[in-house]
């Protein structure tokens, strides 16, 4: 860890050999961590304070997972986007597939929609895109030409929304109004052999932590686009990270098992904690 005169002290919290772990999102209501295995079509939870672990299998390979405001779970499926009741009955929020695409990384905004990316299975440039999913299911499509849609967050006070489209290395931040994004431009750019920015997180600082694929790191920016912390992971395929835990203090680190080789890196696929790494925000819950 560089520039933040603390000293890291990563821990395993799930040891998980995940094809594709990806997106982790605070349940507070539950008191647990959600993420899911893509390529394997499961939701895995986590509650640190007992340890106890569910498995949901989904029809679908699934990108993201995301609690609901009445119980449940939204989620980003192959061919759009579906509800899981808290009974675990499943129906379709906005069905639309697409020959050769898929569901990706998705967040919910401060206002209860689902913004849900989606990107090729050849990943292939300009075959996803960024859609506003609103509670009703109506849907409208923000951003096309996207590669591979990944982190997305906003800023404490809702008015800046940060967006990865993977393959740019860019970070890119937006100013919203409403339901709209305007005035895209690269709050950074990760450097050549340093890895691809991935999944996102805001803290209550307003800085943004960025998993690394590739690069066995997350990385924290300030709101100006200085880099001011590395946190080391060892699994190069790092993912994504969310704040959780008692405060929203602990850092959870998703990583990928995908494209790496079990001997040299045995905890890719795990889900990583970094206790007390700073003061998380509060994540709003679907209110569908």
């Amino acid at each position: 860890m560089a520039g933040s005169g603390k000293t890291a002290r990563l821990e395993v919290a799930v040891r998980q050999g995940a094809l594709l772990g990806e997106g982790p999102t605070w349940d507070a209501e539950r008191e647990r961590l959600v993420w899911v295995d893509i390529l394997a079509s499961r939701v895995h939870t986590y509650a640190p304070a007992d340890g106890r672990r569910t498995v949901l299998a989904t029809e679908q390979h699934v990108g993201a997972a995301k609690p609901r405001a009445g119980g449940g779970l939204v989620v980003n499926l192959r061919d759009g986007v579906g509800l899981y009741d808290g009974d675990g009955s499943f129906s379709w929020l906005r069905r639309e597939p697409v020959a050769g695409r898929r569901g990706n990384d998705a967040a919910v905004a401060p206002d209860g929609a689902l913004w849900a990316g989606t990107m090729a299975y050849d990943e292939r440039p300009g075959g996803g895109t960024l859609s506003r999913v609103a509670p009703d299911g109506s849907a409208v499509t923000v951003l096309t030409d996207v590669s591979i849609s990944n982190g997305t967050g906003w800023s404490p006070d809702g008015r800046l929304m940060y967006y990865i489209d993977t393959p740019t290395r860019r970070i890119d931040v937006f100013d919203t109004d409403g339901p709209e994004v305007l005035g895209r431009r690269a709050l950074a750019r990760i450097e050549e052999g340093a890895g691809f920015p991935d999944g996102l997180t805001v803290d209550a600082e307003g800085c943004v932590w960025v998993a690394l694929w590739g690069g066995g790191a997350v990385r924290r920016y300030t709101p100006d686009g200085r880099l001011d912390r590395t946190v080391a992971v060892p699994a190069s395929n790092t993912t994504s990270c969310a704040f959780g835990g008692p405060g929203l203090r602990d850092l959870y680190i998703t990583t990928a098992r995908t494209g790496t080789d079990p001997g040299a890196e045995p905890l890719a696929g795990s889900l990583m904690v970094l206790p007390d790494a700073g003061q998380g925000l509060a994540q709003p819950a679907f209110a569908g």
